[in-house]
């Protein structure tokens, strides 16, 4: 059986869309206006981010000026979107987590690493004193400058060249934020560090990451996980020393059994000691980043396979509720993916209209991170027991690589998943 059906939206994109649907947005500042605020309430507020100066920078910010005209009706939707040259613009959510795990002050300068479209280094601007960023690909970089400069971002300073090499002229860097993820640490990034200056980073695999915040003291770096995450490759130096590469042809799924968790540390704006006497970190399912209202079961009986399993749950219409994976896939190889799962569902009820419904979906992208549509299973309804399901999504031969999204995206209840996975079938030439 196979499925094909475009975009389901999050609670967010569902409301931003019959919003659009009434109002012609672009050639309206207070829609664009209204969009972001709410994008604030419900998307970073609404998710955890409690520092105020962050939360003011991200009301502030004109995102849609920093996104290309074709996708500035989707600016205020919390998703990464394509700048053009395989790069994207991070989603608003991640930019306001890394901003308020880096804690900035006024008297800061910072070094950002993946200048992209420059809206991170926007963000940073009101908090802190300087911002220097680094962008290796040049018209990105070049475009980036001209629209920071036409916005008056006076303390933004743009360079274009190799962030793995930081920038020395510079430094030292009370903080480094790096926006794009090499598979280690870069030796030039920790040297440039202040002494008890901070760093916030991914690094990791191609498709599996972990966002760290690294703290140096006494020369030393210190390393606290934050969570699962998913960011650009760092290209350059950092990418021609990766030893990890994706097997696009044999695509499959990371810690679908949910056996394997990490130790992450308490979202918020905690100060180091406040973090340092908190509760034990929770745990979360390692592989699985952008997860909202999910909690990982430790139940040998309950669980389809092993000790664990997820328990998406969800008690406000329209909420999300989710955790998303990506993966490499080469649809020149790959025609078709087998996807199955085991769920268990109590009370599943649709969200704020029919969009918001639980499913298990794949997001298709090309080569140049453009989003070619989705395919998924479901949806999902009302209390049921365990169950197997399993379908089969055609894949477009133009993907390059995918994401894979669980939970009840805006719907409400509970929704119980085990042993996802995914076979490739070969494309028939």
């Amino acid at each position: 059986m196979k499925h094909k059906t475009p975009f389901v939206p999050s609670a967010m994109t569902a409301w931003f869309l019959v919003f659009l649907s009434a109002s012609p947005l672009a050639a309206k500042t207070p829609a664009l206006r209204e969009a972001r605020s709410r994008m604030v309430d419900v998307e970073i507020i609404g998710a955890g981010v409690k520092n105020e100066r962050v939360i003011k920078a991200m009301r502030d910010t004109l995102r849609h000026e920093f996104v290309p005209v074709g996708q500035r009706r989707m600016a205020y939707f919390d998703m990464a979107l394509p700048i053009g040259h395989q790069q994207t613009i991070s989603a608003p959510f991640a930019v306001a987590y890394m901003t308020e795990q880096l804690d900035p002050k006024p008297t800061d300068r910072v070094l950002e690493i993946g200048t992209g479209s420059g809206y991170q280094a926007a963000v940073l601007s009101p908090l802190v004193r300087d911002v220097y960023t680094i962008e290796i690909v040049e018209p990105l970089g070049r475009s980036a400058a001209r629209v920071l400069k036409r916005l008056k971002y006076d303390n933004v300073h743009v360079k274009v060249g190799d962030g793995y090499q930081g920038w020395p002229e510079h430094a030292p860097f009370d903080k480094i934020i790096v926006t794009c993820s090499p598979e280690h640490v870069p030796k030039a990034l920790a040297e440039q560090l202040a002494e008890g200056g901070m760093m916030i980073i991914p690094v990791g695999e191609r498709y599996q990451q972990s966002l760290y915040r690294l703290t140096k003291r006494e020369g030393k770096l210190e390393t606290e996980t934050l969570q699962p995450t998913l960011f650009v490759p760092m290209t350059g130096a950092a990418e021609n020393r990766r030893r990890v590469l994706p097997d696009p042809a044999n695509p499959k799924v990371v810690n679908g059994d949910f056996e394997e968790s990490i130790e992450t540390t308490p979202e918020g704006d905690a100060s180091a000691k406040d973090r340092a006497e908190s509760k034990p970190s929770p745990k979360q399912p390692a592989g699985w980043h952008h997860q909202r209202q999910i909690e990982l079961v430790e139940s040998p009986l309950e669980a389809r396979e092993g000790n664990h399993y997820a328990r998406f749950f969800n008690e406000e219409r329209g909420r999300a509720s989710q955790a998303l994976q990506g993966f490499g896939l080469d649809g020149r190889e790959v025609g078709a993916l087998q996807v199955s799962l085991s769920i268990r569902g109590k009370d599943i009820r649709p969200g704020q209209d029919m969009t918001q419904q639980p499913v298990l979906a794949v997001m298709f992208y090309d080569d140049k991170r453009v989003m070619l549509g989705e395919r998924y299973l479901g949806p999902w309804r009302g209390t049921f027991d365990w169950r197997n399901e399993i379908t089969l999504l055609e894949v477009p031969i133009q993907a390059r690589e995918a994401i894979i999204r669980i939970g009840l995206f805006g719907a409400v209840g509970e929704l119980w998943v085990d042993n996802i996975e995914i076979k490739a079938q070969k494309r028939t030439r």
